[in-house]
């Protein structure tokens, strides 16, 4: 069977070399973490690398197998993921007061990471089959919110209001590109922020204090606001230039909490200041533009709609994490992508980069 070299020529590689830069990049920051920690911390600069390489061999898998396919099985991949969360409620693994992960073999798997990618698989799919060549009103958004509402429940059940919250958003992100009626828009917007007051009434005790002193973290500096602000002061020591690489005091002195996952950015600007930020920001610049471009060069309404939404997820993740180590938003636990350390969300998106690969290299279909 003879191959289409088209496959190779449309192979986006400076959208694959920008995500391994970030990839190498993380794991530089983690070795920095790493250095002044414990023995038992080490291990997770060489998980990183584990993971790295895992991610990179589910991309190969993803891209050579052809997207269409792929969103043929986005109803079964995504029922798959919604019975592994109700799974987590029932007999998850709890850390840090939340049930999450599934152990399995030794492997501590967060399905909620999965169910953002499959959930965008039936989004790209439902979109294109049935709203693709009208304007949809309300009646026409009832599926989609239904979609909505069954993935985020055992989500939030968990609790995981910040995954919970990137589904939300991740949805309006792809509905945006739809042609929706102007009022149906209109009354999108208004209930989004009649919503916001209403929620608190359903947030549990230890969410409501974060959202509390995110507004004012000096109020309680040793406890509640203490992660904002000494997230606040690594950023500002970095200066333009940095500390230097392993030099970081907030870190390396174990002022700031979190380091490896929710805070790792804070670690960064610390060592490598403004500069090293801009061009970390750069190269995640350089990976939503080349997604976006493979959107805006497919053909396939489908995987235009799941290429848009796989390179807004990542740069909704990118702003939620850098906004919060800032003090700009809640701590609700997004990991900056390719950088933070974990095995689900650098499993999951890798295969997110593979699909963005495989929708460029089949776009003259």
């Amino acid at each position: 069977m003879l191959i289409d070299r088209r496959l190779f020529f449309n192979f986006d590689f400076l959208l694959l070399f920008a995500v391994l830069l970030l990839c190498a990049l993380g794991c530089l920051n983690l070795k920095s973490i790493c250095s002044f920690t414990s023995a038992s911390n080490q291990i997770y600069f060489f998980k990183q690398i584990q993971w790295v390489f895992l991610g990179f061999l589910f991309l190969l898998i993803t891209i050579n197998i052809n997207y269409i396919k792929i969103l043929k099985f986005s109803y079964f991949l995504h029922s798959i993921s919604l019975v592994l969360l109700i799974l987590v409620c029932l007999f998850g693994t709890s850390k840090y007061g939340s049930q999450r992960w599934l152990s399995i073999a030794g492997f501590n798997l967060q399905p909620s990471e999965l169910a953002k990618l499959t959930f965008l698989l039936i989004l790209a799919r439902f979109f294109s089959e049935n709203m693709n060549q009208k304007t949809n009103t309300l009646k026409d958004m009832l599926v989609p919110f239904v979609f909505l509402f069954i993935t985020i429940l055992p989500i939030y059940i968990q609790p995981d209001l910040g995954t919970a919250g990137m589904v939300v958003i991740i949805f309006f992100s792809v509905a945006f590109f739809i042609n929706i009626h102007r009022k149906t828009l209109f009354l999108f917007v208004s209930s989004i922020f009649v919503s916001f007051p209403c929620l608190w009434f359903f947030l549990k005790d230890y969410q409501k204090q974060r959202i509390k002193f995110f507004i004012t973290p000096e109020l309680d500096p040793l406890n509640a606001g203490y992660q904002l602000i000494q997230s606040k002061i690594a950023i500002g020591s970095g200066g333009l230039l940095g500390k230097g690489f392993m030099k970081g005091t907030q870190s390396h002195l174990r002022f700031l909490p979190e380091q490896h996952t929710d805070f790792v950015f804070s670690v960064w600007a610390e060592e490598w200041g403004f500069i090293g930020c801009f061009f970390l920001l750069l190269i995640v610049f350089i990976i939503i533009y080349r997604g976006l471009r493979i959107a805006y060069m497919c053909k396939n309404s489908s995987g235009a709609y799941l290429a848009v939404g796989i390179s807004l997820y990542i740069f909704w993740q990118v702003i939620i994490n850098v906004f919060m180590t800032l003090g700009l938003f809640p701590v609700v636990g997004v990991p900056f992508p390719f950088f933070s350390y974990g095995g689900s969300a650098m499993i999951t998106n890798f295969i997110g980069v593979g699909l963005l690969l495989n929708i460029g290299m089949r776009k003259f279909k």
